[in-house]
């Protein structure tokens, strides 16, 4: 299995994709919808297929195509599960997670790898989750969530990713998490080169007091303003390690900048930042582009530690580990799953061996309302619910999301 192969989708600036190459895979196919990313993509990496569209068009890349890759990875849309946003899942015309999970049945790659916000490791989000594994199940993979943080792999930030792996069952005894290892970066000792870069001379003043790690950089959407490092609470952080978090600089502080100067960033530090060394990628665009493709990517160290324990996997080294038992995410869905008929309150109750209060299970019920069809009943006079439909994008013709597209092209990103 040399080389091992990726397509990648969603595959934004390169922050994924460079991760996985440093992890042995080379890249197959990438697909992304942000014309300025592409442009970066292909700068870096002319070799490469890269294609430029919607990565659910088929007249973009047909998935069949490629059928047996080795790798499926991508960061899809993470608006749809974002704290910051309505949190709508499936209902959100730009939620992808589900279709991409449905590749799998079209492409059988031989391991999956999503990534998304930590929003999706929330309570409300726990059905969907649970849709999520018992699909894969279902099509001969084992597959676990796992919230993973920046800092914890030599990334000098505060950026918490919930990433999925899945492979197939006579891979995944052989897959691990990656260890994590203890940071030993500041943002002032990461960046203090680059604010001498002009000749500051209180740039060494400034490393001390930039001794902590930073907040989540936020590389926000088209729909919303310039480059900035984020909403209130982050700017507040970013000011505490003496950084101007109003907007993103042209360049490092000049010479003769005050002491006690809180600078701006420049892209190539946000880019330092975000896990990339400075001369292993270059990107494309006017400064705004360049930070929001910066901002929104995943970090390459964290990919290249994730995506190592995969090619570890798919190569079957080292011994094979006994399975651990499946983490059931969502016991109401599960119960309403398997249930051969509706079912009421008390029912549900008792299914799960008294486990669940009535508390709990109608606000389970209420968060299954929000990603699935729940046709309501009576028996008896008793309320009862069955689980319908699953709301998610899962390539239908006749979904929101082709609508949603078409009037909103220019400010997908």
């Amino acid at each position: 299995m040399d080389p091992l192969r990726v397509v990648e989708i969603c595959a934004g600036a390169g922050g994924q994709a460079l991760g996985l190459e440093r992890a042995g895979f080379e890249h197959w196919l990438a697909v992304e919808i942000d014309p300025t990313a592409v442009e970066t993509l292909r700068h870096n990496r002319p070799e490469w297929d890269v294609r430029l569209g919607d990565v659910a068009d088929e007249d973009v890349w047909d998935p069949k195509q490629f059928k047996g890759v080795e790798l499926l990875a991508g960061g899809v849309p993470c608006p749809p599960f974002s704290i910051a946003g309505k949190q709508l899942g499936s209902s959100d015309e730009r939620d992808l997670f589900a279709w991409a999970v449905e590749l799998c049945a079209v492409m059988t790659p031989r391991a999956l790898m999503l990534e998304n916000v930590r929003g999706l490791s929330a309570p409300r989000f726990s059905a969907y989750r649970q849709h999520v594994l018992d699909r894969l199940d279902e099509l001969g993979y084992v597959a676990d969530w796992r919230l993973l943080h920046a800092s914890d792999f030599g990334v000098p930030q505060l950026r918490p990713r919930f990433v999925l792996v899945a492979l197939q069952k006579e891979y995944a005894p052989y897959f691990s998490w990656p260890e994590t290892v203890p940071l030993k970066t500041s943002v002032g000792e990461l960046l203090q080169d680059l604010m001498e870069a002009e000749g500051w001379e209180h740039a060494a003043e400034w490393a001390r007091r930039a001794s902590g790690i930073g907040p989540t950089l936020v590389g926000g959407s088209k729909k919303h303003g310039g480059a900035d490092l984020g909403p209130t609470r982050a700017k507040r952080a970013w000011m505490d390690l003496g950084v101007d978090a109003m907007g993103v600089a042209n360049e490092a502080p000049p010479a003769g900048a005050p002491e006690g100067h809180n600078p701006k960033l420049t892209i190539e530090m946000v880019a330092r930042l975000q896990g990339w060394t400075g001369d292993d990628w270059e990107f494309v665009g006017r400064k705004t582009s360049k930070y929001r493709q910066i901002g929104n990517a995943f970090p390459p160290p964290v990919a290249a530690a994730v995506g190592s324990r995969i090619a570890a996997a798919l190569r079957r080294e080292g011994p094979a580990r006994e399975l651990a038992e499946v983490v059931v995410h969502d016991e109401v869905y599960r119960i309403l799953r398997a249930a051969e008929k509706p079912l009421t309150l008390r029912e549900i109750i008792t299914a799960s061996a008294g486990d669940l209060t009535q508390e709990e299970v109608l606000l389970r019920l209420k968060h299954l309302e929000r990603d699935f069809d729940m046709p309501r009943g009576k028996r008896r006079g008793e309320e009862t619910f069955e689980l319908g439909n699953f709301r998610a994008f899962v390539g239908q013709d006749d979904h929101i999301r082709h609508e949603y597209l078409a009037q909103m092209r220019s400010k997908v990103s």
